[in-house]
């Protein structure tokens, strides 16, 4: 597809998370015009803080949403409204959405901004690989358990990498308004068999540890999340791997011409990188 790439703009909401910071870097690299939004960067933007939003869209042309915490939380549909009304306001024409993939509640957030009437591409994602390098679950590679609410259930680990691709894409190629591209990656894997294959890649020992949602609640709140809130991501973790989501798509190769990559090269690589040194 045509690149359009013509003094472009973008706004990359949550510029220093997992996926705003490989879709600003990618994007830097294309020469296009990045303004990465963040509570403490440059450009200040905060979704708890919706005076930032105005500021941060004003002169875009496009903009990469990530909302935070997820769009299925409480009140994501009303930010994305929001988001969406300020967004045209200010002259943005494009948005790309990260969306969760089998989620009920965020598919209500899609459709809140899309009510803003401007271009939109949405992009579910399965889970992250790098939720396992970067996320919460790193501590668990590093003390060789990885407690979790997943049972035996099965998951499409997909590469952050790989999402930050179809995202630039989305946002640089004509083609890709009123798309809604699933992705996942090429196999299904248990969390026991992922703890297996970053064992492989380290070379020791780390074994998954299956838990109930109310005890991964329980070490949520340990960790300093509030009651509440852990309550909510420990039930929607139970519910995204209630085996509704245990199947392949072929979205990444629709949107980039190839296939997506494997968690064992992701773990690879991972390792190489000392990420995982105890």
């Amino acid at each position: 597809m045509a690149e359009n790439l013509k003094q472009e703009t973008v706004l990359v909401t949550a510029a220093t998370g997992k996926t705003g910071r490989r879709v600003a870097q990618r994007l830097a690299a294309r020469g296009v015009d990045v303004r990465a939004g963040s509570r403490k960067g440059e450009v200040l933007f905060d979704w708890e803080d919706e005076s930032t939003w105005g500021p941060a869209l004003r002169g875009a042309d496009a903009a990469y949403v990530a909302y935070f915490p997820d769009l299925a939380a409480p009140g994501a549909p009303e930010a994305m409204r929001s988001f969406g009304r300020q967004a045209a306001g200010n002259g943005v024409r494009r948005l790309v959405l990260l969306s969760g993939r089998g989620e009920p509640e965020a598919v209500v957030a899609e459709g809140a901004l899309r009510e803003s009437g401007l271009d939109m591409t949405v992009v579910r994602a399965s889970f992250f690989a790098q939720n396992f390098s970067e996320g919460a679950m790193s501590e668990g590679v590093l003390t060789g358990e990885i407690p979790f609410p997943a049972g035996e259930t099965a998951e499409p680990f997909v590469d952050a990498d790989d999402l930050a691709d179809v995202m630039v894409a989305a946002l640089t190629e004509d083609g890709h308004t009123g798309a809604v591209h699933e992705l996942t990656g090429p196999r299904l894997l248990t969390f026991a068999e992922v703890a297996a294959e970053i064992g492989r890649a380290t070379g020791r020992e780390v074994r998954y540890v299956p838990v109930s949602v109310e005890a991964y609640t329980q070490m949520l709140q340990q960790y300093g999340l509030p009651a509440p809130d852990a309550q909510w991501l420990a039930g929607l973790f139970g519910t995204l791997l209630d085996g509704h989501n245990a199947s392949l798509t072929d979205g990444v190769r629709q949107v980039l011409g190839r296939a997506p990559k494997d968690f064992a090269d992701f773990a690879r690589h991972t390792a190489r990188s000392g990420v995982w040194n105890a």
